[in-house]
């Protein structure tokens, strides 16, 4: 017989629909497992009842009626299968125990995934019923499906949350920073500067060049610390990450990089682009930094492809991958230092610092390896709504 066909069909419906909305306004993983728990023993009434939560990858039973199961255990075999095939198991007879001497007739269990990945194995065993049918796996697949939801929305925020708070506390280190060195010494270089200066009317010659240099050397360190102040400031100026139209903003950038550097050509379908993803304001910035820095740091005519894919049940990458000279494998991390930048360079080594913080203050990362056309390609991953 099948679910819809069930004398009760209306009511356990209903009763799925409560613990679903119950379950979206859950505060925490223990308060989903708790509550799924409950649903399981108010629909299905057997013996033995497992919730097992996927972690980095890995599942782990978090709460379980089954005496033979405690929190922290592996799962069972049929479990780990459900986890590993992402489909509902059943198992009867004496596969269905833990245990040669299990009293145990019958093991249904189902995965709980949200876009293809399993974050949770529910599993349920009866001493009563010789097989598990359509009438039981339908509704715990729907329960599931609920748990699954509300794991990843749960999850979702505590990531957000991170983010927020990691911008926070960058924001205090870097206004630290700011104060050192706008007021001390900045104010130490002006006196330099200024000495220099009185130095150089007074000698002639080979002094007279050491204070030249004395006077260049004060004055860069000066505009680089304003640059590093601007810089400052627009962190400060950070507002929190919200739901943003990712195509529309890539849009922008790429027709604005293009109309700029006639030595760009740039490939992008912004239809593949629908996304709304958790960002700030200064998404535009990042992509700009990224896009033009493929005009400026390569000689000749350069291609650029943009493209993304979902990396994740909540997050997409964005690639941009060019044709030019690429990024020596042993600065690749180093490049996304705060002041780091290539020998040949001539811009400040801020540009890449600038998109890392940004990027990792609205929760997601950025990366740089060797694209397919044989140049960089960065590689840019954001929460998705």
């Amino acid at each position: 017989m099948s679910f819809e066909e069930q004398p009760d069909f209306a009511r356990q419906v209903a009763d799925l629909n409560k613990y679903g909305q119950a379950l979206n306004r859950c505060e925490s993983v223990e308060e989903v497992v708790s509550l799924t728990l409950e649903a399981m023993s108010l629909l299905f009434q057997f013996s033995y009842s497992t919730f097992i939560e996927v972690r980095d990858g890995e599942p782990r039973v978090v709460h379980s009626t089954n005496p033979r199961l405690s929190q922290g255990d592996q799962p069972s075999a049929v479990a780990r299968q459900a986890f590993d095939d992402g489909e509902t198991v059943v198992t009867t007879g004496e596969g269905a125990g833990m245990t040669t001497d299990s009293d145990v007739t019958a093991t249904l269990a189902v995965p709980a995934q949200v876009g293809g990945e399993v974050t949770a194995v529910l599993v349920t065993r009866s001493t009563t019923v010789s097989a598990f049918g359509e009438e039981h796996s339908r509704p715990l697949e729907i329960l599931a499906s609920h748990a699954a939801t509300a794991i990843s929305n749960i999850r979702s925020r505590e990531r957000l949350e991170r983010a927020r708070q990691d911008l926070e506390t960058r924001k205090e280190m870097i206004e630290m920073y700011d104060r050192l060195l706008r007021h001390d010494l900045g104010n130490d270089l002006q006196v330099i500067a200024g000495f220099a200066d009185a130095v150089a009317m007074e000698v002639e010659g080979q002094t007279e060049e050491y204070a030249g240099k004395i006077q260049r050397a004060a004055r860069s360190s000066a505009d680089l610390i304003e640059r590093v102040g601007s810089l400052v400031s627009t962190l400060e100026q950070q507002d929190e990450p919200e739901p943003r139209p990712l195509g529309s903003i890539l849009d922008k950038t790429v027709t604005e990089v293009a109309a700029n550097y006639d030595s760009l050509t740039i490939d992008f379908d912004r239809s593949a682009f629908e996304y709304r993803v958790f960002s700030g304001e200064l998404l535009d910035s990042v992509f700009t930094n990224l896009v033009s820095n493929a005009a400026v740091h390569n000689e000749g005519d350069v291609h650029m492809v943009i493209s993304v894919e979902e990396s994740g049940s909540d997050t997409v990458l964005v690639r941009f991958a060019d044709d030019g000279d690429g990024v020596p494998e042993h600065l690749r991390e180093e490049i996304f230092e705060m002041g780091a930048k290539g020998p040949e360079s001539d811009g400040s080594g801020f540009g890449l610092g600038f998109v890392r913080a940004l990027t990792e203050s609205y929760g997601g990362h950025v990366t740089v390896d060797e694209s397919e056309y044989g140049g960089a390609e960065f590689r840019v991953t954001l929460k998705r709504v």
